[in-house]
């Protein structure tokens, strides 16, 4: 459905509340990426954008090539670009089947559209939405949306402009099902969900996608507890509906236990609580050369996507992981038989080459001028190099080790109770490119570093560093420099 097939005060209210913000930019950058180009329409894809009067006048090319076409990609680029193409809409809009357990098993979708529309509770308006977390992707709106919203005259709590949202695709990693009635009928959820977040640059929130940053702001546990019925869930962890929303809302915004799933263990040490348990969401991004893409090493980023699609979204594919049939470590995924899934038809496993190669292809981005010190950070280097010993494992410019890079809980200082839920039993050095992103929710796998200086004094105790104040100080304009 385009918002521009609705009219009358339908259209209009549509419009106005598909982001109802006031004091939006008039004019929208098409790109995140590409601020030379801005959108016609004001806001449109960037197939729709022209250069802004400040670009530079084409160069004309010389007479004898004007008719010359543009040479053929060679088979192994023109493969590679494919792959990333198809990988990006994987990862943006594929939701593999899951819709089967978000919205026919946990029916996720009545609450989000509320009693008046034949669900239950009051629905999910627009500010519930950005308040939990969920972001609008400003290119899939109508370049009419974007001059409605701009005058902010209707409510934000209004639960049909977030189905019409849903209508459009707008809501990163989140896909809506509706019947040629355009009532929602169902719902799943995509990649982008958890690692991915907009620019902002319409308004918090709301924006142009950034592929690969974690969502820090998305509460994953608030936004399951709105489901009506969490009996599939209490059932695979031997629990009542109770018990798994007081877990779910324990959690907290940016976190996720993706190994409750497996293990059972709700609670973390030393009295954390459920967000003890739960890891930071880690960004998708920087991940070329790296040996394995989790905190704890479960594997590669392609092993990570099919664990993830299978078993923790529950779309359809084939997972097979034989050490998950460890019922001492992993009991419940032994008990459901998460070490050998197959459905059929299989709506993962041909996806998962051209997701890699896009996620591989994610670049760190880099932190923002005026952000660092960069004196400061130069000083760093030096340190991070030499006496605070960094770079014997974050080794540039990787950042992490090339080959095993993988360590006990005691090299590192730390306790090994997350590291203890793997299969290997050990932390991954953690690749420190774009650190600026995800600075929100803390450091570390459980973020419980609350800024890069407690991070360095850390290291400075445990490694018996004795470094000074003004090296400490350098290391971090140093870290965030990358």
């Amino acid at each position: 459905m385009r918002i521009e097939k609705l009219s009358g005060p339908l259209k209009t209210a549509v419009l106005a509340s598909s982001l109802g913000l006031v004091g939006a930019i008039a004019i929208i950058d098409c790109s995140a990426d590409d601020p030379a180009m801005t959108s016609a329409a004001g806001g449109g894809p960037a197939d729709t954008c022209s250069p802004s009067p400040t670009s530079p006048p084409p160069i004309d090319a010389p007479a004898g090539d004007a008719q010359k076409p543009p040479a053929p990609l060679d088979p192994i680029s023109a493969s590679a670009q494919k792959m990333i193409d198809e990988g990006r809409h994987t990862f943006r809009y594929d939701t593999f089947g899951d819709e089967a357990f978000w919205g026919d098993t946990l029916k996720l979708h009545r609450a989000v559209e509320g009693s008046a529309k034949g669900g239950v509770g009051g629905g999910v308006s627009p500010k519930t939405a950005l308040a939990v977390g969920l972001k609008v992707d400003v290119d899939a709106l109508p370049a009419s949306a974007i001059e409605a919203a701009k005058q902010g005259t209707l409510d934000l709590d209004s639960v049909d402009t977030t189905l019409t949202l849903l209508q459009l695709d707008a809501v990163v990693g989140v896909k809506g099902f509706f019947d040629s009635s355009k009532n929602l009928t169902s719902m799943g959820i995509q990649c982008a969900l958890c690692h991915s977040t907009v620019d902002d640059s319409f308004a918090p929130g709301i924006g142009h996608r950034r592929d690969g940053w974690a969502n820090r702001d998305l509460n994953v546990g608030a936004i399951v507890n709105l489901s009506p019925d969490l009996s599939a869930v209490a059932a695979l962890l031997g629990v009542d509906e109770a018990t798994v929303r007081t877990v779910l809302t324990g959690w907290g915004p940016g976190k996720f236990n993706a190994q409750l799933f497996l293990d059972r263990k709700a609670v973390g040490p030393d009295a954390t609580g459920p967000a003890g348990a739960a890891a930071v969401i880690p960004p998708a991004f920087g991940l070329a050369g790296v040996n394995l893409a989790t905190f704890t090493g479960f594997g590669s980023a392609t092993y990570w996507n099919a664990f993830v699609a299978n078993l923790e979204m529950h779309g359809k594919g084939t997972f097979i992981d034989s050490r998950l049939g460890d019922a001492a470590q992993f009991p419940v995924a032994a008990d459901a038989g998460f070490s050998s899934v197959r459905s059929s038809p299989d709506l993962i496993t041909a996806k998962l080459p051209a997701l890699q190669v896009y996620q591989l292809a994610i670049p760190a981005p880099a932190p923002p001028a005026g952000t660092f010190d960069a004196a400061a950070a130069a000083r760093g280097k030096t340190a991070f190099e030499g006496p605070a010993k960094c770079s014997s494992c974050h080794v540039a410019p990787l950042f992490t080790e090339p080959g095993w890079n993988m360590h006990t809980g005691a090299e590192i200082g730390i306790d090994d109770f997350q590291a203890n839920r793997s299969p290997d039993k050990r932390y991954r050095t953690t690749p420190l490119k774009g650190l600026f992103s995800h600075t929100k929710g803390g450091f570390y796998h459980d973020g419980r570093f609350p800024t890069l200086g407690a991070v360095v004094e850390h290291y400075d105790v445990a490694q018996s560093l004795s470094l000074s104040g003004a090296q400490k100080s350098d290391l971090v304009e140093y870290l965030k420099s990358l």
